[in-house]
């Protein structure tokens, strides 16, 4: 079982709901991967600092003791010896009608988060908790970029070593999935924005739904909010990059504009 598998479970495992098929080769992966258990430790570091932030809405008990009854075919109550009026036999009759759309309610899920900008969101959230997030302070991109040499496997294509509207802090090594990632990162008055740099191949590059399209020049990327944070993904040859911030989306486009070379 490899890393993206692994980490497909590992909600399910830390609910206590994985299966016993399940369980065994996932406990055997962590047991040798230091990656994932970091991937795991700081999922639930996550889990606990976002609780607060996600508002969770669930229907009132009564819609559910109503819609079990007239499930189990309990028709609603009327007072003891009254006649059922026009209006009354009228709901009897939409009764079936109701049920089904409280049902259809009450299973109906969103679509699905985008698993590379879950990703991005929680790698850049590691960086924000860190409390010496910077591997190396900047000196510009000249000094940054040689840095990632021999720590990453393969060469970070970033050209834009800041300016006065995005000032490039330094870099560390990260981890994107299964891999490795450079992140570059760069500040917009008090917004931290961090930028990853990984290999491309292998990743799920899929257009999720909800993602609109920006064009960088040459290279067309997609721009996704979740969990309040601002995500943007592009591919530029082999590599990969993800641009994430809570800045406004504007201003996160003209900072991958810039990085791009748009």
């Amino acid at each position: 079982m490899d890393c993206t598998e692994v980490r497909n479970h590992l909600l399910d495992r830390r609910r206590g709901t994985l299966t016993g098929e399940l369980r065994e080769p996932v406990d055997s992966h962590l047991a040798g991967c230091d990656a994932c258990r970091s991937e795991d430790a700081a999922d639930r570091e996550l889990s606990v600092v976002l609780r607060d932030r996600l508002l969770q809405r669930r229907p009132p008990e009564s819609l559910r003791r109503s819609i079990e009854k007239r499930l189990a075919g309990e028709p609603p109550r009327t007072a003891r010896g009254a006649r059922p009026t026009l209006r009354a036999l009228a709901l009897v009759a939409a009764a079936p009608l109701a049920v089904a759309a409280a049902i259809l309610l009450l299973l109906w899920k969103p679509n699905p988060p985008d698993a590379m900008a879950v990703e991005a969101v929680n790698d850049h959230l590691r960086i924000l908790y860190e409390a010496h997030p910077l591997e190396v302070e900047s000196g510009g991109v000249h000094q940054v970029k040689p840095w990632f040499e021999g720590r990453v496997d393969f060469a970070p294509a970033v050209g834009f070593g800041g300016d006065d509207d995005f000032p490039l802090q330094g870099g560390a090594i990260a981890y994107f999935i299964d891999r490795k990632a450079a992140a570059y990162i760069y500040k917009r008055r008090l917004h931290v924005i961090t930028l990853f740099v990984y290999r491309a191949d292998g990743l799920p590059w899929s257009t999720a739904p909800t993602a609109a399209s920006v064009s960088f020049g040459h290279v067309r990327a997609r721009e996704l909010t979740t969990r309040g944070f601002h995500v943007i993904l592009w591919r530029d040859g082999d590599l990969g990059y993800s641009l994430v911030s809570d800045l406004d989306p504007h201003e996160l486009e003209m900072l991958g504009t810039k990085i791009a070379g748009g």
